[in-house]
């Protein structure tokens, strides 16, 4: 699966989009709608590159969806898995109990979105924003409005 419009939509209004790196929450230099890789301090990039980026990166966290979850999703809830990867990296996906409830042979569909909400901390902080992307991913994961989250 690829994500769609409503998923990239998702990721645009979180991260946000800044041509001149910056380091982020996490302490990470950051760059576009959260691009990592290479980004040094000093970096700026035109608006076209940053949504060149931000397609490139999406690129390894479909993937890493597409491997980890073993269930069949719909469009949505791909779109808010691949959110949720995109801000958090594969690893914590692929150790996370979000994954064990979505690959488990009697999947509780609704407990989905409490694991998505979880995951609501940067260098060890709740941060209100978290909050919010978390509780937007969980929105769209259920196919419900999330845009005035």
């Amino acid at each position: 699966m690829q994500i769609s419009q409503e998923g990239l939509s998702l990721i645009k209004k979180f991260e946000g989009c800044e041509l001149e790196s910056y380091k982020c929450a996490a302490g990470v230099w950051t760059i576009g709608y959260g691009s990592t890789h290479d980004i040094t301090e000093g970096m700026s990039i035109s608006q076209e590159r940053a949504d060149m980026l931000l397609l490139e990166d999406v690129e390894k966290f479909e993937q890493a969806v597409n491997d980890l979850v073993k269930v069949n999703l719909q469009q949505n809830q791909f779109d808010a898995l691949v959110s949720w990867t995109f801000n958090l990296g594969p690893t914590n996906l692929k150790n996370s109990t979000l994954l064990k409830v979505l690959n488990s042979s009697h999947i509780d569909w609704n407990d989905v979105p409490e694991q998505i909400k979880r995951w609501n901390k940067a260098g060890g902080k709740v941060l209100e924003g978290l909050i919010r992307r978390r509780e937007a991913e969980a929105l769209l994961f259920e196919g419900k409005e999330w845009h005035e989250v």
